[in-house]
């Protein structure tokens, strides 16, 4: 929505204001300037009340866009109408008489009456509040049966974090977005709210080590069985789609660690023709270099922590699709919690304002890194879509507008000489994730894995001598530089 602000003068006669018919003159003033849609209301839901001792006065109506996803039929309010603050001259104008101490006045003095509305602020506001009010008991019933809107309790919805999912859905071309605490809490928030107890999902063999754990330890509790296939493997897909009752079909693509891609189009028109749904998890692409839903899925997900804030300072994660199916995942999550703090939620906003510009030089520094290492003689094997030796090459030029800023590779040699060169790297750090704006680098056989034995963890693909370098916003020139004087350590 858009925002929208009148200011206009007009003489508030202190007798008039005071009168029963008040709203009925206040209301054919304002009937007298050009307003929106926005203000058409009754003008006693501004906020003008008989305490306000006004004389003349400049007046400024602010209408605001901080609104949530809701089914509700009924249009967002102003805030004025919201707080019933009434802005004058630039301060809210209230009387606190009713206040006879000190400890009383340090608690509600300034907010309980209503607050100055700030809305031509660049940023958008942190909202840190765990519950909002209502001014009577009449606004929480016109609200619980859908007759006015209204934020109620933290969990369940706040202004800023409102204006981050409208952001990811605006990006992703989605209906609705539910942002939740971390990407393991989204994915897991997900399966639980739309697979049925005793469902069946097909996922694949490369993903992401704790989704892996979820899967095959959890959901089994609540009867949950699971297909598990190649990502290229389309036979597999069908014949478990006519084997079993698929519920959904979730996969990431590329995926985590060997960037495998999964045609989206395809297993969704397979999918969709046997009732399941899919779901892909958009992290490793970002919805820069990759628009699920238009290639078909019903649901994307992403782990904001990673490109999406890009800053390696906040854990978030988001789900995206039509208004249905996140209306389903976001009465779930009313339930279980795992709600992304207002000030998480900021720090993603931030964090997404550059998102197209960090995506873009990290394709690109990434690309030409892999050509690189795919070259020299002590690595043996590079994993990363960009390179026509990549299995699903051809289909991530297809689906893919850019393919990422995560590169891995085999060093040639054993864990040792893997390890020695990974220490002997001076930029990126040795830590997990990716997507930020310092590279970062681990062998996920340690970083990972290292609980497992070596042949277990080879069961997976695991190995030893394998790297995941993850490219910040650092120059290429300088990556280059580091990578060669390691290499040339060992």
């Amino acid at each position: 929505m858009e925002q929208r602000s009148a200011i206009f003068d007009y003489q508030l006669h202190q007798t008039l204001i005071q009168t029963k018919n008040r709203d009925k003159y206040i209301k054919s003033i304002m009937s007298a300037f050009d307003f929106s849609a926005a203000f058409a209301t009754t003008p006693s839901k501004f906020g003008f009340k008989s305490q306000h001792r006004v004389s003349t006065r400049r007046v400024r109506i602010v209408a605001s866009s901080l609104w949530p996803n809701t089914n509700s039929v009924v249009s967002p309010p102003s805030p004025g109408e919201s707080n019933g603050a009434l802005e004058v001259n630039g301060a809210v104008d209230k009387s606190y008489s009713f206040l006879k101490c000190d400890g009383s006045k340090t608690v509600h003095a300034a907010e309980r009456l209503g607050r100055g509305i700030v809305t031509d602020a660049i940023t958008t506001p942190v909202v840190n509040t765990s519950v909002y009010f209502f001014k009577k008991t009449a606004d929480l019933i016109d609200w619980k049966e859908k007759r006015q809107f209204s934020y109620e309790y933290g969990r369940y919805g706040n202004p800023t974090t409102t204006v981050l999912e409208e952001k990811m859905s605006a990006l992703e071309g989605a209906e609705s977005t539910l942002f939740l605490a971390s990407g393991m809490c989204t994915s897991s928030v997900m399966f639980l709210a739309l697979v049925p107890a005793g469902g069946h999902i097909v996922t694949t063999t490369d993903c992401y080590r704790r989704t892996r754990i979820f899967i095959a330890n959890m959901l089994p509790k609540m009867g949950i069985t699971a297909t598990i296939i190649d990502p290229a493997d389309i036979d597999a897909l069908e014949a478990a789609l006519e084997n079993n009752k698929v519920s959904l079909f979730f996969t990431e693509t590329p995926t985590n660690p060997f960037q495998r891609c999964v045609d989206i189009k395809l297993v969704s028109e397979l999918c969709h023709r046997k009732g399941a749904l899919v779901c892909i998890d958009g992290t490793f692409a970002t919805p820069i270099n990759q628009k699920a839903l238009s290639l078909g899925a019903d649901l994307v997900v992403n782990s904001a922590t990673k490109y999406i804030a890009g800053h390696h300072d906040v854990l978030a994660g988001c789900i995206s699709g039509s208004e249905k199916l996140i209306s389903k995942v976001r009465s779930f999550h009313f339930i279980l919690g795992g709600t992304l703090s207002p000030n998480s939620a900021y720090l993603v906003i931030r964090g997404m304002k550059t998102l197209h510009l960090r995506v873009q030089h990290q394709n690109s520094t990434a690309l030409k890194l892999a050509k690189l290492l795919e070259t020299h003689p002590k690595v043996q094997r590079v994993y990363y879509p960009g390179l026509p030796s990549h299995p699903e090459y051809a289909l991530a030029k297809r689906q893919m507008f850019g393919f990422g800023g995560v590169v891995c590779f085999d060093i040639d040699g054993d864990i040792m000489r893997t390890i020695k060169f990974v220490d002997a790297l001076k930029i990126p750090y040795i830590a997990p994730s990716f997507g930020g704006v310092e590279s970062v680098v681990n062998q996920p056989a340690i970083m990972s894995y290292w609980d497992l034995q070596r042949l277990e963890r080879e069961k997976y693909k695991i190995y030893d001598n394998t790297v995941r370098f993850c490219v910040g916003v650092e120059t290429y020139e300088d990556l280059k530089d580091d990578i060669l004087q390691a290499l040339e350590i060992i």
